[in-house]
């Protein structure tokens, strides 16, 4: 009786579409930058905003109206959540090939 060996099939090598997908993040490291950045801002504006009480509950302070908290504050604050919101949605643009120009 002859017995029939079965050999293991060859492995090809695979083609670039046979391999695996590179991974894509939606985040590149400079929106990450800009994302820092943006929450360094706000950080900076919420602090700008705290104080300006009375230490005695019965006594009004007017510093609650100083233009520190009243203007520059919430402009820092905006500035912070509009750099957040672009860091969101920043994409560079694909760096294209130079050519030669043509004679």
């Amino acid at each position: 009786m002859a017995t029939e060996v079965k050999k293991a099939p060859i492995k090809k090598p695979l083609k670039a579409a046979e391999q695996k997908p590179r991974m894509h993040f939606a985040f590149e490291r400079k929106n990450y930058m800009i994302l820092l950045f943006g929450i360094f801002l706000i950080i900076i504006g919420y602090v700008l905003l705290a104080g300006g009480g009375s230490k005695d509950p019965n006594q009004f302070s007017y510093e609650l109206f100083s233009t520190q908290r009243m203007v520059t504050a919430p402009i820092i604050l905006m500035l912070g959540y509009i750099t957040i919101a672009v860091s969101i949605m920043y994409k560079e643009k694909p760096k294209q090939q130079e050519q030669p120009p043509v004679s």
